[in-house]
């Protein structure tokens, strides 16, 4: 695992393994649906994504499942499944004067498992005790298990930056959030589009006082951040209204996604879409507000020196965001802990990153595991977070928890 002191303040590594508080991508690619290995061709309308939840045209959909459409009103379907007529209730959508509906619904009502193939953007309706094609598992990953007075709490280690690679997940993750009550994270980050999260951004990250970047950095690095732009085929003053950490953000992503990794397919975002979707409740175990004012309270030094990390290394970012990820794929524990040890280099960062926060989510998910109420917890948040001295798992085993790699 070459290479991570030398990337150590990178903001790549801050969006893949620590925060998320960043606008996830829309999804440009097309989701399919096959329903026991056929794939349902739409002749009108296609299948959409809305906020999460899958939407399909409800009459082809349930033809391609052999079930007849009865009525359908603005929030009641009834449908006839091997003679027997099921009553649905459900919100419709309607565009282009077609009816959609969310197909999780629709195909738990006619006693379809519905699965999510991401490597091939496809829902599979799969009729329960039916065949279907096996997928191959994608990566080990990060999970462990803690139980106490009748709950449970499942703690998932999240690249929050990914790829189709990394999908479909092993079977204990699906298995674990099938039986989850509640989904925790970070921040839903399904609402980073929204309006208010903008503004924060905005509130944030600009200099509102009447200077620009330039004044706040030296003239190399300014230099540096504009020779880069140009070469990406921006204006070299595109970021001058940002602040320090929302430009070495901003270029981290770049770099990312030219490599093929963004928000749009990561850990995190995938569990938040099947919650939706499922109509389990998201819990935040942070907020925009506070992961977003962490990076703007770091000191003036702290900023310039993150984004000379970002620029001197720019060539070499995708690298290390590979190496991340065939960590996590791996499920390297070795690894992962050697990486978040290495943020104790620089001690305000290791600070307001690491141990700040993992006290707060580690008081959180304690409350969860001490309400007694028999519930299942899915949390799902940077893997960095866990291990080592000052990690979630450590904070937890302290407060006499049992936690089990899984």
């Amino acid at each position: 695992m070459k290479n991570w002191k030398r990337m150590i303040l990178t903001l790549t590594i801050s969006v893949g393994l620590l925060a998320s508080a960043v606008p996830a991508m829309a999804d440009p690619q097309q989701t399919s649906v096959k329903v026991n290995n056929e794939t349902v061709e739409y002749t009108v309308g296609t299948p959409i994504n809305d906020k999460g939840t899958t939407l399909v045209p409800l009459r082809s959909t349930l033809d391609a499942m052999d079930v007849k459409l009865t009525t359908a009103t603005d929030d009641t379907i009834t449908v006839v499944v091997n003679g027997k007529t099921i009553t649905l209730k459900s919100k419709l959508t309607r565009i282009n004067g077609v009816t959609y509906a969310p197909i999780r619904i629709v195909g738990d009502a006619a006693g379809y498992e519905v699965r999510w193939d991401a490597a091939k953007r496809t829902v599979l309706l799969v009729s329960k005790g039916g065949e279907t094609e096996t997928v191959q598992s994608g990566g080990r990953g990060f999970m462990w298990e803690v139980e106490s007075n009748g709950n449970t709490v499942y703690l998932v280690g999240s690249m929050h930056i990914a790829d189709d690679s990394f999908y479909p997940l092993r079977k204990e993750f699906e298995e674990a959030f099938a039986e989850a009550d509640y989904l925790g994270v970070e921040i839903d980050i399904s609402k980073a589009a929204d309006e208010a999260q903008q503004k924060i951004v905005l509130d944030l990250g600009t200099y509102q006082d009447g200077t620009t970047l330039k004044d706040h950095i030296s003239s190399e690095t300014y230099t540096q951040v504009g020779d880069i732009l140009k070469k990406n085929g921006l204006e070299a003053n595109a970021l001058d209204t940002f602040k320090p950490w929302v430009v070495e953000s901003t270029l981290a992503s770049l770099k990312s996604m030219k490599a093929g990794y963004d928000a749009s397919a990561g850990v995190d975002l995938y569990f938040i879409q099947m919650a939706i979707e499922s109509k389990i409740p998201v819990i935040e175990l942070e907020s925009y507000e506070s992961q977003l004012g962490m990076f703007n309270s770091f000191s003036k030094e702290l900023q310039e020196k993150t984004l000379q990390a970002t620029l001197d290394n720019f060539d070499v970012l995708d690298d290390s965001v590979d190496q991340m990820a065939e960590m996590w794929k791996t499920g390297n524990d070795e690894q992962l802990l050697e990486l978040t040890n290495s943020f104790s280099d620089d001690e305000e960062y290791n600070k307001a990153m690491l141990i700040d926060r993992n006290v707060g989510m580690a008081d959180k998910i304690d409350g969860y595991l001490k309400n007694g109420k028999g519930e299942e917890y899915f949390i799902v948040v940077g893997a960095a977070h866990y291990l080592g001295d000052k990690g979630i798992v450590k904070l937890l085993e302290e407060k006499r928890y049992t936690v089990k790699r899984k």
